[in-house]
């Protein structure tokens, strides 16, 4: 029966117009729910004109989706869009419940493209599946749920369907209150007390995951000494904290707590749909006054204070395994764009100056080892030992190179530097095109043109040359990056990414993939050993002459 609806309503209308949303009077006949229920076993007409409905408050969230899975917002996104839809109000039909219909439908976009791109008859007509940070990635994985958001879609699975409505639509997607209820059929008098209820039904599924999944029986006792301190906003106790350090359960557990008290959307969409969630949350109309990241306008609106500054001051209290005291780590409001690694945060604990910046002048001059090149080059001071548990740190500001661990290959660009120049791996060298700086705002500056960094998001998955952002560049995350502990780089416009090799072997182009922590995604930094002579570029692949403002090679 749906499948003649079909032919009638998508094949015609690809891009349906956006309707304004059932007006918030709670009439259970404008919910998804009515309108589902003309699909089964009602007259063909009138489950056409649900089909229609339906179709036409989900599509454009369906279609920004789809662009963020394929990395293409081209004709293909619109047939993954229409063939996911099909697939879920096929089942909707069957009995399947659409009162939280739009996580489910999302789920289904993104399980479509994951299917398709496995299928290499498919990939074949179909080319824009095989990008990397699309497509193709999206095959590689091994799952869509991130490890440390495991709990959460526990969670939130379990809630009642009205509760996961109302959450998605006011937390993930920004959308005031009269939307959700609209959809439900709700009330509106009454949504502001059912959200509540959602958000406070959520929590105690979250420690009731925790204790659930628990490894060990202390991760069971100390359930609710974490809860109760991160609620109220109180230290958690020593022995507590100790747990933490050692525990990646319930350390895991500590951070997604720890979103309820500076909003839920981002945890939310991590734990639903993984792949692509950041990006997700970006593209979403409610968000667009607040910038990337956004949803801070939705938050002080709900009288949630200062955006973030909550769980803040809850991810302050939770240890990190390998923290040292007195070492400069990055502005704590990146700690909401990164994900917390087995080892503690990605970025708030463990990443400190790993690749050094304005380790010595383009002229070979080198800056005192505990020193800094000051406010004027923009670097990050340097301590002057390697913290513990992260091997291969220079203990003296220095320029450095990236070896890849799967391959023992080197980072080096193809061809001479210029804006668009692809990268590639190649056997280690000290040619200037091999060596590189790390900046303390996460740019990864050529040493060849300092002008030029490492961009993941301008070549479609392809990570090449561009140009550096200046602060405040709105394209700054696409040539930024976290180092995590494992030896990940990790752009910081997608944190499920990292940089790995398309192949281990020589001269294979560097792209970005699903961050999977396997051993092809880690890169060791280290100081170039320099002789004289030995730092000229050489080789068939790059130019003759010493790039634009270098010296003579130093000893």
């Amino acid at each position: 029966m749906t499948h003649a609806l079909w032919e009638g309503t998508i094949s015609v209308h690809t891009h349906p117009p956006r309707p304004p949303y059932p007006p918030p009077g709670g009439d259970p006949e404008e919910s998804d729910e009515f309108l589902a229920a003309r699909l089964r076993n009602r007259p063909e007409g009138e489950a056409a004109h649900s089909v229609a409905l339906l179709t036409a408050r989900h599509w454009p969230s369906m279609h920004d989706y789809a662009a963020v899975c394929l990395a293409s917002s081209g004709p293909l996104a619109a047939m993954v869009t229409a063939a996911a839809l099909h697939r879920a109000l096929d089942r909707v039909a069957l009995g399947e419940s659409a009162v939280a219909l739009r996580p489910v439908l999302l789920v289904a976009v993104r399980d479509t493209v994951r299917e398709w791109a496995a299928d290499d008859r498919i990939t074949g007509v179909m080319p824009e599946l095989q990008k990397p940070a699309g497509g193709r990635g999206m095959r590689a994985a091994n799952t869509m749920t991130p490890e440390n958001r495991s709990l959460a879609q526990r969670a939130f699975r379990s809630l009642p369907a009205r509760a996961r409505c109302l959450l998605w639509h006011v937390e993930v997607e920004a959308e005031p209150i009269s939307v959700p209820a609209g959809l439900l059929g709700m009330d509106p008098a009454v949504a502001p007390g059912a959200l509540e209820q959602a958000r406070e039904k959520f929590r105690q599924a979250c420690a009731h995951a925790h204790q659930e999944l628990a490894p060990t029986k202390d991760c069971r006792f100390y359930n609710r000494l974490l809860d109760v301190p991160i609620r109220r906003g109180g230290a958690l106790l020593p022995d507590v904290r100790q747990h933490l350090a050692e525990c990646r359960h319930c350390r895991n557990t500590a951070e997604q707590l720890s979103h309820f008290e500076g909003g839920l959307g981002t945890l939310l969409a991590e734990a639903v749909l993984g792949w692509g969630a950041r990006r997700y949350l970006d593209s979403r109309p409610g968000r667009a006054t607040a910038g990337p990241r956004g949803g801070r306008a939705a938050r002080r609106r709900r009288g949630g204070g200062r955006p973030g500054s909550g769980r803040r001051r809850v991810l302050s209290r939770i240890p990190v395994p390998g923290r040292l005291t007195g070492l400069a780590f990055p502005d704590p409001v990146r700690s909401t764009r990164t994900l917390l690694t087995g080892l503690g945060a990605v970025s708030a604990g463990v990443l400190v100056s790993v690749l050094i910046a304005g380790s010595s002048s383009p002229d070979g001059g080198g800056a005192a080892p505990t020193g800094s090149t000051g406010a004027a080059g923009g670097r990050a001071a340097v301590p002057s030992a390697s913290p513990p548990g992260v091997a291969g740190l220079p203990t003296a500001p220095e320029r450095t190179r990236l070896r890849n661990v799967a391959s023992g290959l080197c980072l080096d660009t193809r061809g001479e530097p210029r804006d668009g120049s692809g990268t590639r791996l190649a056997d280690c060298s000290s040619a200037w095109t091999q060596q590189w700086t790390y900046e303390d705002d996460g740019l990864l500056r050529s040493v060849a043109d300092p002008g030029l960094c490492l961009d993941s998001h301008k070549d479609a998955g392809v990570v090449v040359l561009g140009t550096c952002a200046d602060p405040g560049d709105q394209r700054g995350a696409d040539v930024r990056y976290d180092l995590t502990a494992q030896g990940e780089l990790v752009p910081r416009w997608d944190v499920q990414l990292a940089l790995a090799p398309a192949t281990p072997d020589a001269n294979a182009d560097i792209v970005v993939k699903v961050r999977e922590r396997s051993v092809d995604q880690r890169w060791i930094p280290e100081p170039v050993r320099t002789d004289t002579g030995s730092l000229s570029i050489s080789g068939a692949d790059t130019p003759s002459a010493r790039p634009a403002g270098l010296a003579e090679p130093v000893t």
